[in-house]
């Protein structure tokens, strides 16, 4: 937990009588490469020293925090979904597996021999394709790829550095019985896929007594020319139509899967031009990046539903009860390496987010941080801020994120450079 989840988890309904607290901290579960069986011995040192009762555990991280929540269901007896239904999710390359049996939204994919001296794309993939690990932290270690030079270089770096997760994987995958299918596949597996083109879109809900509800569909705007996230907005301009697709698509996937008392987010790419919707991922989570935009826009932060599954409550949001038409979440980037050279305070910060109404604002990097040095970045660039907003239309949400980035004056000083005025976008 950090604060700026601490604040919109005591603003879902009820929060008044239940008591917030951290069981590991972000450095524990996210640097260098995480021990699971340490992790949970220590998060069980906390929870049996505790002197009042357990009545839920939750998260809203990828792996190890997905993992981790049911196994200590089972040992404490709180809710969650199963631990096979969260690893179909995470493991890119069995989810793959899943998804073909339920859906035919999605791209041409394969495994990569990442032994061999000279790594061919898996038979009839074709070029240009991602090529990433079946486990990864935010797009860590992702690389898309036009010809087979490009594909060879990202499959060096992902050899490097696969084992930072992937190793740790391995020991999820121990505590279940693994399919015919996923024998010797392991967690330290390279996945190739076919590029999808279109408009990014992100679809959120629930699984509530086996009965699977989406509550949100969000664009996912990325930065011209790249595959790093601009922005992502809520509601979804497409139109009703494709959202329905959409649904239906999510729905027969997540019964795929086996979920229940449990949250998701699924992205898919849809491209105009071919009507054509394709999958992109699962996450066995709910975004806590969209928790602000929901509450703008629909009175509720999602963390509600994650809150209320848990406890066995009715996990449903109010719709369009919110204080505003509109919002989204934009990430403010470098695309080079460099260091934060000024990063504004967080009396700055408050007083920029007092001055302009439906913004909030979370700074990545702290003062002199080198930005090569965050965690959980893309391949492709840094992020230096979170900024959302909120409004009546597309023109006041990006006029409040200008106005925003403006008047917070983030520096920083690119590599072996001068210092520089403002962050490239």
């Amino acid at each position: 937990m950090d604060e700026t989840n601490r604040t919109t988890l005591e603003a879902v309904p009820g929060a008044e009588h239940c008591r917030f607290h951290p069981l590991l901290s972000p450095e524990e579960l996210q640097e260098d490469e995480v021990s699971v069986p340490g992790l949970l011995e220590r998060a069980r040192g906390v929870l049996d020293s505790f002197d009042g009762s357990v009545d839920a555990v939750v998260g809203y991280w990828d792996f190890p925090v997905s993992t981790m929540i049911p196994l200590l269901a089972e040992r404490y007896g709180t809710r969650s979904t199963g631990l096979e239904s969260v690893v179909k999710c995470e493991h890119k390359y069995w989810s793959r597996l899943e998804q073909q049996k339920a859906i035919d939204e999605i791209p041409r994919f394969g495994r990569v021999d990442m032994e061999a001296a000279e790594p061919e794309p898996p038979e009839g993939v074709r070029f240009p394709m991602w090529v990433k690990p079946a486990l990864a932290y935010s797009s860590e270690l992702a690389y898309g790829v036009e010809n087979i030079e490009e594909f060879r270089e990202a499959v060096a770096k992902i050899r490097e550095g696969i084992a930072r997760v992937g190793r740790p994987f391995e020991y999820v995958l121990d505590q279940i019985e693994l399919p015919e299918e996923m024998a010797g596949v392991g967690g330290m597996v390279c996945l190739a896929e076919e590029t999808l083109t279109g408009l990014q879109v992100a679809v959120e809900g629930y699984v509530h007594q086996g009965a699977v509800t989406v509550y949100g569909v969000l664009d996912s705007i990325t930065y011209p020319d790249s595959s790093s996230f601009l922005r992502h907005q809520y509601p979804s301009s497409l139109p009703p139509q494709v959202q329905e697709r959409l649904i239906d698509v999510s729905e027969r996937v997540i019964r795929q899967i086996g979920m229940d008392a449990a949250t998701f987010s699924i992205e898919f790419f849809y491209d105009p031009g071919t009507d054509a919707i394709r999958l992109l991922e699962i996450n066995p989570r709910h975004s806590q990046s969209h928790a602000e935009l929901f509450d703008f826009v629909d009175g509720v932060p999602n963390h509600h539903c994650m809150v209320a599954l848990a406890l066995g409550r009715d996990p449903a949001l109010p719709y369009r009860a919110g204080p505003y038409q509109c919002a989204a979440k934009w990430y403010h980037r470098w695309f080079t390496d460099g260091v934060a050279h000024r990063v504004p305070s967080e009396r700055e910060i408050a007083r920029v987010a007092e001055e302009i109404p439906g913004v909030v604002i979370d700074v990545v990097p702290e003062q002199g941080q080198q930005l090569a040095n965050l965690s959980q970045q893309d391949s492709y660039s840094y992020e230096l801020a979170h900024v959302f907003t909120a409004g009546e239309d597309d023109d006041a949400l990006r006029e409040k994120y200008d106005r925003a980035i403006a008047a917070l004056g983030l520096h920083g000083t690119p590599p072996g450079g001068e210092h520089s005025d403002a962050p490239q976008e």
